[in-house]
């Protein structure tokens, strides 16, 4: 079994210096340490990610100029601990962190990094007092002014208290076997501590649902509250056709074939066989019949997938709306983002041409950004006269709520 600071490291060092992404690196860690260690490696490697500006802030008056990459993680470790884990010792937080550096090739640097943790340790910091936003929340100043000129003040600093939170967990019950209610308590005889809620079943166990009997035996599925009103404000009905252009892993396609009582058609999409896979599977497990997976690019049409009553275009986008399931989202550089808007236009144009008339059309983002979200929709919109907007939704990340997401309903 490896240590978890020593895992804890090489995740984050990967994140940051070769372009890993934490959600994936942190799932495969996992197996690699004892299973006492795994809440702290998840809540050490994803909390300095997280409080990456914050940590830098606190840092810098105690160093005279900016070290290596790996000792400054190194102290952003150590710093990390001291600030912001109560339950671990500042002795252990900064020891332990010594003899880290020796492990990780950085022996030659462990006076350093000794002295700079005992020296942040001494002087402290009150981070709540900080006016600053982007070192009190840890979020890139760009990416702040752009949500306060999208939303609104308000609006931005709800954005930002909920971008170091841990996102809820919702279980959607399956319809064919049973209802919120009846799904809580079959959770709750697996020794899960969840509520139903609006529809829905709020988990509040960390536990590895998969290996739940209710999981087994096809009761729920795993979906985002803001992902799962998406799904329903398609609308779909019984016997309906229905195209999910961009589905993996399949939630939102699960949701609809669910809500269409497992009859009509689902056509789930993907360009990655493996990701069509996971539909696949997840299908099966929770008997939907309804639901044909292909591998599809969607961002060309494909005549030989049938004209639908509704299409789901829920596109590749900059995930500004996830931020507090994937940290380091946050450091994009804003620049980088920008060609996305002309592949998601090419998407929901492609998606429109499958409709049937009298059909129904939504466009989706799991990001806050207009020009990803309502500029898109303004533009299928004006160049396409046949078509009216029936209703657009943004949803502002919330502490017990769903995911910064965007959704628009279109019919022609």
């Amino acid at each position: 079994m490896k240590p978890a600071r020593l895992s804890a490291f090489e995740l984050i060092y990967g994140v940051f210096n070769e372009g890993a992404y934490s959600n994936l690196s942190l799932d495969s860690a996992l197996s690699e340490v004892k299973a006492e260690d795994r809440a702290f490696l998840s809540a050490l490697t994803l909390g300095v990610i997280e409080r990456k500006i914050t940590l830098e802030y606190i840092i810098a008056p105690h160093l005279k100029s900016k070290p290596k990459p790996k000792v400054m993680l190194l102290i952003m470790l150590g710093a990390y601990q001291l600030y912001f884990m109560d339950k671990v010792p500042s002795s252990a937080a900064i020891n332990e962190t010594v003899e880290l550096s020796k492990k990780v090739g950085c022996a030659y640097y462990s006076g350093l990094i000794n002295a700079v943790l005992h020296s942040i340790d001494r002087e402290r910091t009150d981070i709540g007092a900080v006016a600053d936003l982007s070192v009190k929340y840890s979020c890139p100043d760009g990416l702040i002014n752009m949500w306060k000129k999208h939303y609104g003040e308000e609006a931005a600093l709800q954005i930002l208290e909920s971008i170091n939170e841990a996102p809820p967990v919702f279980a959607v019950p399956n319809p064919l076997y049973v209802d919120a209610d009846e799904l809580a308590y079959e959770l709750m005889c697996d020794g899960v501590e969840c509520e139903a809620d609006d529809g829905l079943v709020i988990i509040y166990s960390s536990i590895n649902l998969s290996k739940c009997r209710a999981f087994k035996n096809g009761l729920f599925h795993i979906e985002d509250k803001s992902s799962y009103l998406c799904a329903l404000a398609l609308e779909a009905e019984e016997g309906d056709t229905v195209i999910d252009l961009c589905s993996a892993p399949g939630g939102k396609a699960f949701t609809v074939a669910e809500r269409m009582n497992n009859t009509g058609r689902v056509y789930a999409c993907d360009i990655h066989s493996h990701r069509v896979e996971l539909i696949k599977n997840g299908a099966k497990r929770l008997g939907l019949e309804n639901i044909i997976t292909e591998v599809n690019d969607a961002s060309i049409y494909n005549s030989e997938l049938p004209k639908a009553d509704r299409v789901l275009c829920d596109v590749p986008c900059s995930g500004f709306g996830i931020i507090r399931r994937k940290p380091e989202i946050r450091y994009k550089e804003l620049d980088s983002v920008k060609e996305l808007s002309e592949l998601q236009y090419a998407i929901l144009k492609t998606g429109s041409q499958y409709l049937k008339k009298g059909g129904r059309i939504v466009y989706s983002t799991c990001t806050l950004n207009n020009k990803e979200n309502e500029k898109v929709t303004e533009r299928l919109l004006n160049e396409n006269p046949d078509f009216r907007l029936v209703s657009q939704t943004t949803v502002l990340p919330d502490k017990n709520g769903g995911d910064g997401f965007y959704f628009a309903v279109m019919e022609n």
